[in-house]
């Protein structure tokens, strides 16, 4: 997804104040391969992105943020909001560069519950992890682990060491933790 990005000289509390009426949000790209920059992105279109967003994937989506001349892919590392109004406050965007390792959450999205028979014995399915924290290679970032539980009974789980891992994807999670379990009602 294509941002604009504007470069952001004010620093202090009433210029950034000023840049959110205008619609836009303050930003910090981090960079190994540059100095960390104060950036700005524009509010309505990172609010359409939002929108267009499958929940819960926004860790894992790759944004392009282009200020005219260079175009730099990123992901969003944090986002603050309001705590009332739930706008955009701030972000935390960190470039992804060939060769260097990112450190992401990836989301976990559990399938198979209508063949479940621990469910159809009066189970419910709880996910205990929603995100596994893994480290890659920026080429190599998977959207989403799926975790298949339609053979599982009642009081079963999955673990992360049962998670189909891709290449060059190491987790930083303890692999022994639980990710869903079909519990008792």
């Amino acid at each position: 997804m294509k941002l604009n990005m504007l470069k952001r000289v004010g620093e202090k509390k009433g210029e950034v104040k000023a840049m959110r009426r205008e619609g836009n949000i303050p930003s910090i790209l981090y960079s190994q391969k540059r100095p960390t920059e104060n950036v700005a992105i524009n509010g309505t279109e990172f609010a359409a992105c939002l929108r267009s967003l499958v929940p819960g994937r926004l860790s894992t989506t790759v944004f392009v943020l282009s200020d005219g001349t260079a175009e730099i892919k990123a992901i969003v590392k944090d986002i603050q909001y309001h705590p009332t109004t739930y706008q955009v406050l701030h972000l935390d965007f960190v470039e992804l560069l060939d060769g260097v390792p990112v450190q992401v959450k990836v989301p976990v999205e559990c399938f198979g519950m209508g063949e479940c028979p621990g469910i159809k014995l009066g189970g419910f399915l709880r996910q205990v992890i929603r995100y596994v924290k893994v480290e890659c290679q920026p080429k190599d970032m998977p959207v989403k682990f799926d975790v298949d539980v339609k053979d599982l009974g009642m009081r079963q789980s999955r673990r992360v060491n049962e998670i189909k891992m891709p290449e060059g994807v190491r987790p930083l999670t303890k692999l022994d933790e639980v990710v869903v379990v079909i519990a008792k009602r």
